[in-house]
């Protein structure tokens, strides 16, 4: 089976720029990801840390008693 795959790829013109152009595409996300989190100002990412607990919060006062 791998000989039959091995075999396919070599027939294929350019093969052996796939694997260069996946990594770049790789690496490039990941680089465009740090630069994205460390331009992000700390006033929203505490915002965005605190939600859950607010959601939480808002939720449970929300909520209308069943027992009256």
């Amino acid at each position: 089976m791998l000989k039959f795959i091995k075999h396919t790829m070599d027939t294929i013109v350019g093969i052996e720029i796939f694997p260069i152009i996946s990594f770049l595409i790789f690496f490039s996300f990941f680089i465009g990801l740090l630069i994205y989190v460390k331009r992000l100002s700390k006033s929203h990412v505490e915002t965005m840390g605190a939600l859950p607990f607010e959601s939480e919060e808002n939720s449970s006062t929300s909520k209308p008693n069943s027992n009256d």
